[in-house]
């Protein structure tokens, strides 16, 4: 496949163009142009995969990237240069990130014109879909961080639009602002972090970093404080993927970001969105291993993972549990990365975005069907929910594919990526020649995660689906569901995915039980961590309308079980890998069968262990305190009280000396000045006037003409000699 502006920039083309037909004369079209939309993302959807079977099924190197360049600014004068270039890098990674977000995002498109059906801002909604998908398309294929932080801000701004998108709501323009300056904090961040690479780089393009990192120019570079140039800007990069993708301690914008209509929250807080910040590190992988964050990494992920898992176990918001799930999923995401299981972090992100998006629509498919006719709204309480399995058979299957995903069960993809990331994080943190004793608690916590996660996600669909309708009433105004190809198809194809199959080959995700032969392990084998070395010489190819990047021979990638270890290294991981297995299919299985003795067979008191835990339930309704760690603390009585500090410094001292104190100085100069103009200044000229006018008239005197003022004047001077003469 030919890699020019024709084959790679409809990708983005399609849905930016259907935003801005839809902004402009969408009101006038028929059916106010959702159709726009759905076409323009399903045109997208048919180029990437093109892309994706080129470098999956094509080239199937692990090697295999193509990177184009045009230059966007160009303000070199002389000898200094300044040049901004702007184009596409593609590999294996971004193969799979556009046809993750395209197809997920088509099939969301199609489930949204049956959710937002009969909606007063029908069309706005579409556009905004449109406008976000072309931000997260562009950031996916972007070569550099500076265009990456461009289309991250366009995101920012859609998920603004559509968290707020019932404005009429107060609490969802206080989550709409919420979100975007929680956001704001990492994106800081993430900007200062640009500016500390373009300050040694000269560039912030991905493979000049790399280069640079292989050359080692970031060795002995300093950044502040005597802290490490690479240090400072891994972390910044990291604090951007804190505030974007919910981590701790950032995490509290998400949960409120639920306000938005359910589709959003599939497509942006549960698949795309919220995923970038992890993509983003990924990236940056080699940054943040020079700059020694690895631990710190795998700590906060460990973190946020349990933290937002254990909030999740008292919800009864359908929506809220899903929200604090996709918290602690990314968590999972973050500690692989710290524990450099960079192929399985990559991959819980591709299987996490399919069955929580699934998830998501599920739900908006429960929500839209329970109707309250009381208080005219949709229910989102699972109390008064209960044997809908009966009414919505298809959503109850897609939902049920995606929880066993979710909760790790074997053959399912959350079991194949999420036991990866443990399976590594038990090596690097507890069995591994090189861990010591604080590398324990991620692990540990990881695991404790992954138990309350497998309770949390059946309790969910036991008071859902399961028991009698503890709403009689709101039970029997649910219609019967029926096969819908708006409704249903886009649940139920999403659920296909969930098998483990697609990602490992293998039906249980160990290799045990092998359906595709050789390849059989294609996602771990075309997935791998960024070889700096592989850039220390490249040229830049541009991005042209003809492909003129000269044939490359990229050797085929075959997958190696002990990846590239010692032999005896390798049985290590794979015993870890084999104890984590274990472990993850116990926790697992353990707490499925406390959510069905709890929630089906009532043989446990859910209200004695909230007696029992009481304080530690009342942390959790509070979640933690971070609400008001952050509202009530930092902001009105630590950043009210120093702005109004400043406030009476601006009045009381600088507006009173600086402002109208130096109003007083320039009249005092005034007087000064104008008494020194009017005794000094016009009295010298007028003077100056007296003295030329005296002149004037002695001059006119003595040169009158008359004949005989001259001969007197000469009989004055002889009689003047002579006397001086005589005496």
């Amino acid at each position: 496949m030919d890699y020019t502006i024709g084959t790679v920039a409809p990708i983005l083309l399609f849905p930016l163009a259907a935003f801005v037909i839809n902004a402009f004369i969408g009101r006038k079209l028929p059916r106010q142009g959702d159709w726009v939309s759905i076409i323009g993302i399903l045109l997208s959807f048919g180029w990437s995969a093109r892309i994706f079977n080129d470098f999956v099924f094509g080239h199937y190197s692990s090697d295999y990237y193509v990177h184009k360049v045009f230059t966007w600014i160009d303000l070199s004068y002389g000898d200094f240069p300044f040049q901004i270039d702007l184009g596409i890098y593609i590999d294996n990674m971004t193969a799979m990130m556009l046809l993750m977000v395209s197809g997920v995002a088509a099939l969301i498109h199609i489930f949204s014109s049956f959710y937002m059906k009969g909606d007063p801002r029908y069309g706005r909604f579409f556009t905004y879909l449109s406008l976000f998908t072309t931000g997260m398309l562009g950031l996916v294929l972007s070569e550099n961080l500076l265009s990456v932080f461009i289309f991250w801000e366009l995101m920012g701004f859609c998920s603004y639009s559509l968290i707020g998108f019932y404005y009429e709501k107060e609490e969802a323009g206080n989550a709409s602002m919420k979100a975007f300056m929680t956001t704001r904090v990492g994106d800081v961040c993430f900007l200062l972090a640009i500016l500390g690479i373009w300050s040694v780089v000269g560039s912030v393009s991905f493979v000049d970093i790399y280069n640079h990192l292989a050359s080692g120019a970031f060795e002995g570079q300093v950044a502040i404080l005597g802290i490490p140039l690479a240090s400072f800007c891994a972390f910044m990069i990291f604090a951007g993927t804190i505030g974007k993708s919910a981590q701790f301690p950032l995490q509290v914008w998400l949960p409120d970001a639920m306000m938005g209509p359910t589709p959003c929250s599939a497509l942006i807080h549960a698949a795309t969105m919220v995923a970038a910040g992890v993509y983003l590190s990924l990236r940056m992988y080699p940054l943040m291993e020079a700059g020694h964050l690895t631990t710190f990494i795998a700590y906060i992920g460990a973190i946020t993972a349990f933290g937002a898992a254990t909030i999740a176990l008292i919800q009864t918001d359908i929506k809220a549990v899903l929200a604090y799930s996709t918290i602690s999923q990314l968590g999972y995401m973050v500690l692989g990365i710290g524990v450099g299981s960079y192929n399985a972090a990559f991959m819980h992100l591709i299987t996490h975005a399919v069955f929580k998006a699934c998830l998501f629509l599920s739900a908006g498919s429960v929500i839209h069907s329970l109707h309250d006719h009381h208080t005219h709204g949709h229910v989102q309480e699972m109390p008064r929910m209960g044997g809908l399995r009966k009414k919505m058979p298809y959503t109850f299957l897609a939902m049920a594919c995606c929880t066993l995903a979710i909760s790790g069960v074997p053959f399912f993809s959350g079991f194949v990526s999420k036991d990866r990331i443990l399976g590594d994080a038990l090596y690097w943190g507890i069995t591994g020649h090189h861990a010591h004793w604080y590398q324990a608690i991620p692990p540990i916590l990881g695991f404790a995660a992954a138990f309350l996660t497998a309770f949390y996600m059946c309790r969910m669909m036991f008071l859902t689906f399961f028991g009698e309708p503890r709403d009689k009433e709101l039970y029997e105004h649910c219609h019967k569901e029926k096969l819908s190809l708006n409704r249903n198809i886009p649940l139920l194809l999403l659920a296909v995915f969930t098998l483990g199959v697609w990602y490992s080959g293998s039906l249980t995700g160990q290799g045990k039980v092998k359906v595709a032969g050789d390849r059989y392990e294609w996602f771990s084998t075309l997935i791998e961590k960024p070889n700096t070395s592989n850039f220390r010489e490249y040229t830049k190819e541009p991005f042209g309308l003809k492909d003129t990047r000269g044939t490359v021979h990229f050797e085929k990638s075959h997958y190696d079980p002990s990846h590239g270890l010692s032999e005896e290294e390798a049985h290590h991981v794979h015993t870890a890998h084999n104890i984590g297995a274990g472990l993850s299919i116990l926790v697992a299985f353990l707490g499925i069968f406390i959510a069905f003795l709890m929630y089906i067979r009532k043989s446990m008191d859910p209200g004695f262990w909230v007696r029992t835990f009481h304080r530690w339930n009342k942390a959790l309704k509070e979640k933690y305190y971070f609400d008001h760690l952050y509202i009530d603390v930092l902001i009105q009585k630590v950043l009210l009280t120093v702005n109004r500090l400043l406030a009476a410094f601006d009045m009381g001292v600088y507006d009173r000396f600086a402002i109208d104190g130096m109003a007083s100085v320039n009249r005092w100069l005034y007087k000064a000045a104008n008494f020194f103009d009017n005794f000094i200044v016009d009295n010298s000229v007028d003077l100056t006037g007296v003295s030329v006018k005296f002149l004037n008239v002695a001059s006119r005197t003595v040169q009158s003409g008359k004949v005989q003022f001259y001969f007197m004047v000469l009989i004055l001077a002889v009689s003047f000699y002579i006397l001086k003469i005589s005496f």
